[in-house]
This record gives C-alpha cells, structure tokens and sequence, in this order.
C-alpha cells in the first residue's frame, strides 16, 4: 500500500527536529482503530444515549447506578483494547523530536500506553476514579456495578473524567493553550473539531503562525484554515510522518 503524499509538510520536518515545537491535538477518531466506538455519527457511544443522562453531574447527583453501569460498559471496551499504530508512531514522533507535546480529548489512557509522556489528557482519564467526598484518587473498579465503587473514607466514588457541565482542570487547559499559542505546527487528528474549549486551540495556534494540518477521514471545520488536510486515518498517517522524521534527521 502506497504512503501518504506529505508534501505540503515535508519543508517543516527539519524546523521540527531542530527544536520548533509541535503540538498534536487527538480526538475520538485515532481509537475507532483500536476498536474503541467514537462519540458522534452511527454506531457512536451517543446514539441512542442522552448525554446529559450519562456524563453530567446531575446524571450522576440522580443516579449514580446507571452512570456506572455505562463507565463499566466503556471500562470493559477499553481493558480489550491496544494502542494502535497511530498512538505509537505518535510516541516515536516524541522520542525524536526536541519539542512535541500531545493534547488529547480523549480518557482511555491508550497514548500513555503507547509510550507518549509530554501528554495533557484534557478530559481526564476512565482509568482513575475520584472521590466525591475527599477528591482521593484511585484505579477505577474492574467488574460490573452494582455494588457502587466507595473510596476508603466512605464517599461515592465517580470516574476521573470531565463531564458536560464541567470546567477542565485549570493547569491542563493552560498548558495546552500556551503549547498552541506558542508552537510552530499544529496537528488535529481524528476528532470532530465541534468540542469546546478544545476546538478552540488549532485556531489559537494559526492566530499565533503556526502550520495547522488535519489527519482525519471525514470533512470537518477546521479544514478552512489548514496548511495541509490529509483524508486519511491516523494509523495511516501518522506512521508516514514519523518514518520521514526519520529519514530526515541529519
């Protein structure tokens, strides 16, 4: 199989590997790969879900049984599920260039398992549950619910992760906005574009100069303002770019 055409990127690898930064964007879409469902469009873990009656916290304040129930049907998905080729070309990006940092949408701690370390997980992470009573974080429960998972101190239990509703962790979301503001490209890949406040960043990158590329199969609104679209997958993709790195370190 043929790689993609990376020529409108080509005359920035070597700005990259001298010490420009890069910041990658993920979303969804680089884990339907690995067998994780998307959010949106058929199939998607929303259709036929309301969100507001499993990601917020007033789904969870009425009943936190049924919240769990859908987390243990997303844990279960997700202790089946590898990094796949996109999340670990990503990871060797990391290795060889001097500033990289990877902003992701997504909680099922699959870049961690690749091997990224400069990682902002905006949304938090499904394998951690936090403590509505004392904050204390722990490994979220294996196995079905009920019974409802309880922290040491007594207090429920609910997944580490930001529902709709919920503001991001103030120090996660500055550093991904300075890492955008100050980088020299910016990749957005496999993610709709349409979740605030994380579509905001490819924008705040191309307003600071920065190169915007999307790595995404379908249309989506960032495309107007990209250097360079690639209508492809991440697993596809994402390899490429990481073996003309390669080919091109001096």
């Amino acid at each position: 199989m043929s790689e993609p055409d990376l020529t409108p990127l080509l005359d920035l690898l070597p700005e990259l590997l001298a010490g420009r930064p890069l910041v990658v964007l993920t979303g969804a879409g680089i884990s339907a790969e690995s067998g994780l469902p998307t959010f949106r469009g058929p199939g998607g873990m929303w259709e036929g879900n309301r969100p507001e009656d499993l990601a917020t916290p007033e789904a969870f304040e009425s009943d936190p049984e049924k919240v769990w129930r859908f987390y243990a049907w997303r844990l279960e998905k997700l202790r089946g599920a590898r990094p796949n080729e996109g999340h670990l070309a990503l990871a060797r990006m990391e290795r060889i260039l001097p500033r990289m940092t990877l902003v992701t949408q997504n909680v099922d701690g699959l870049h961690a398992a690749a091997g990224s370390r400069n990682l902002l997980e905006l949304h938090g992470t499904l394998l951690v549950a936090r403590c509505t009573k004392c904050a204390r974080r722990s490994p979220a429960p294996e196995g079905p619910v009920p019974p409802l998972p309880v922290c040491i101190c007594g207090g429920l239990l609910r997944p580490d992760v930001v529902w709709f509703g919920e503001p991001l962790a103030p120090e996660t979301w500055e550093a991904a906005v300075r890492a955008a503001e100050e980088c020299a490209v910016f990749f957005v890949v496999g993610t709709s574009s349409v979740v605030a406040p994380a579509s905001s960043l490819a924008l705040l990158a191309a307003r600071g100069g920065a190169y915007v590329f999307e790595i995404n199969p379908k249309e989506t609104p960032i495309a107007p303002l990209a250097a360079g679209v690639f209508r492809a997958s991440a697993t596809k993709v994402l390899p490429a770019i990481a073996k003309a790195l390669v080919r091109t370190i001096p």
